[in-house]
């Protein structure tokens, strides 16, 4: 585990994304709140907050973190069609949170699937990614 007992403790962000794609009766469930297992979106905003706050004991070289703020947004592409997460993270500290982020999407989309898997089988959890870090002394990342 890197020390990082000499840095100084800044604001930091970091927002990260994944996309689960699912067919058109599964958004359709989704988007009803008709799926067997209930309110997909609410349980998976829920275990994306949980995932962030959990995450030095999923990653085991990542710091425990006083997280002061999780945020879990959706965007429901009927096109495609797909769910869009955008998590983001916030704290005061000496490291940056985008493991926190990250593994926040992660989860919320991992979720998404659990309570979907009896409609559909074939979902797809991708595009898992950074969008942007701010803080610290290795400055800002937009993506």
């Amino acid at each position: 585990m890197v020390d990082v007992s000499e840095k100084e403790a800044t604001l930091r962000t970091a927002s990260a994304a994944a996309k689960v794609l699912v067919n058109d009766d599964t958004l359709a469930l989704i988007k009803e709140g008709r799926a067997k297992k209930g309110d997909v979106l609410a349980v998976a905003q829920v275990a994306g907050i949980m995932a962030a706050k959990k995450n030095p004991e999923l990653i085991p070289m990542c710091h425990p973190i006083q997280i002061t703020g999780v945020d879990i947004v959706f965007v429901i592409d009927e096109e495609t069609p797909a769910i869009h997460i955008e998590a983001t993270v916030r704290c005061k500290g000496e490291t940056g949170v985008e493991m926190e982020a990250l593994t926040a999407a992660a989860v919320t989309a991992l979720t998404i699937y659990d309570m979907c898997k009896a409609a559909q089988k074939d979902i797809v959890i991708t595009d898992i990614c950074l969008l942007s870090k701010t803080g610290g002394k290795s400055g800002d990342y937009y993506r």
